[in-house]
Formats: structure tokens, sequence, C-alpha cells
């Protein structure tokens, strides 16, 4: 199983289960990605012992290499003193020797095609979880928002909204009324002297506007006759 499949099938299980229990969402989003962190964690270490093992590799081979050219030394000093039963026997652990060689160089390109991947799995998680922490408070605040439309959307659906409307108009009904009755004391009531004398000088001034007004409309009746 991929590295990857194995992250996504821990968050899932994870994140079905918060969501079952009606989990805050907050805590959700902080598991997720506290999930893609830990895997993190397991992928370089992963790279970490890949890397130790490749070393490992690399000191055996140099070794066994060191090995055969030994062998081959040894089977042309058999060979310079006429011993080619002792040279035989060298060319024989020389060619051993190389067989080694040549499965650990095998192993040694696997390990480097297992790292390469391992390599690439980090920059992917790297990525995805520089990606969720960027998003993270946006899609906190995108369920805040959310719930708040469902709760305004549940209340008007319940007509809660129209309730509250319908006793606030009771309320300004009963304040017109008191409002009413207050104006109904001053109904029948012999205004003021200050206002009666106002309304006076009030008329006087509507009495002076309509001499002018006629003493102006004769002015030009008069002119026009002659």
């Amino acid at each position: 199983m991929g590295i990857f499949s194995r992250m996504s099938d821990i968050i899932n299980s994870n994140l079905n289960a918060m969501l079952e229990k009606a989990e805050d969402p907050e805590k959700i989003v902080r598991l997720m990605i506290q999930e893609m962190e830990d895997t993190l964690v397991e992928v370089r270490s992963a790279a970490a012992r890949t890397i130790a093992d490749k070393k490992e590799h690399r000191r055996r081979l140099a070794a066994i290499r060191s090995e055969a050219r030994d062998w081959e030394a040894k089977a042309e000093l058999a060979v310079s003193k006429g011993r080619d039963d002792l040279a035989k026997a060298a060319l024989r652990e020389k060619s051993a020797a190389e067989r080694i060689a040549t499965g650990l160089d095998e192993q040694l390109a696997l390990v480097d095609e297992g790292l390469d991947r391992l390599n690439g799995d980090i920059s992917r998680l790297q990525a995805k979880l520089a990606d969720a922490k960027a998003r993270q408070k946006a899609l906190l605040t995108r369920h805040e928002t959310g719930n708040h439309r469902l709760r305004l959307r549940e209340q008007l659906h319940e007509g809660k909204v129209d309730d509250a409307l319908v006793r606030f108009e009771k309320f300004e009904r009963k304040v017109e009324n008191i409002e009413g009755r207050v104006e109904a004391y001053d109904l029948g009531e012999r205004p003021d002297l200050r206002q009666e004398i106002q309304n006076l000088e009030g008329e006087e001034k509507v009495e002076q506007a309509l001499n002018e007004l006629k003493r102006r409309m004769t002015n030009t009746a008069e002119g026009d006759t002659t």
C-alpha cells in the first residue's frame, strides 16, 4: 500500500468517526493536519533508514570490490611463481567476490529507486501540508458562516422572526395608544395667551398681505385704462 493511500485511510477513518460524533470542525481540521504531519515524520524516518541502508551497501560493495582486486593480485602472484593451481583458486575467489558485488550493485540500484520515490513522496506531502495549513482558516471561516446562515434560515422557516415582528407591532400599537391618551387630554383646552397673540399676529400679517395684493391689482388695472 502506498504511503498516500495509507495516509488517506487514516485520515478518512478518523474524520468519519468525528463527523459521526458531531465533533468540533476546528478539531477535525487540526486532526487532518496532524495526521499529515505524523505521516511526513514517518516518511522522513523511512527515508533516513533507506539512506543508512544505502551507505551500508556502498561500504559492503567497496569491501567486496577490494577483495576481488586482492584475489586478482594473489592470482597474478601465483602465476609468477608457477603455481597455476593457486592462481585458479584465487581466480575462483575473485569470481565469487565479483558475483557478490554484482548483487550488491543491483540492491543498491533498488535502494536508490526507493529513495527517489520517498523523496517524491516527501515533496508532495510537504506541498499538501502547506496547502492544508493555508486553507485551514478559510475553511473554518466558511464553516462558521454557513452555520450562521443555516441557523438564520431555520429561524425564518420556523416563523420565529415573524412571531417577533408580531410582538413588536403589538408593542408599537400599545405605545401609540398611550400617546393617543396623552393627546386626548389636550383636546378642547383653550389655547394659552401666548398662542392667541401669535395667532392674531399671524392673521394681521395675512390681512396686510391681502391689502397689498389688492392695491397692486388696482394700480395695474388703472394703468391699463390709461
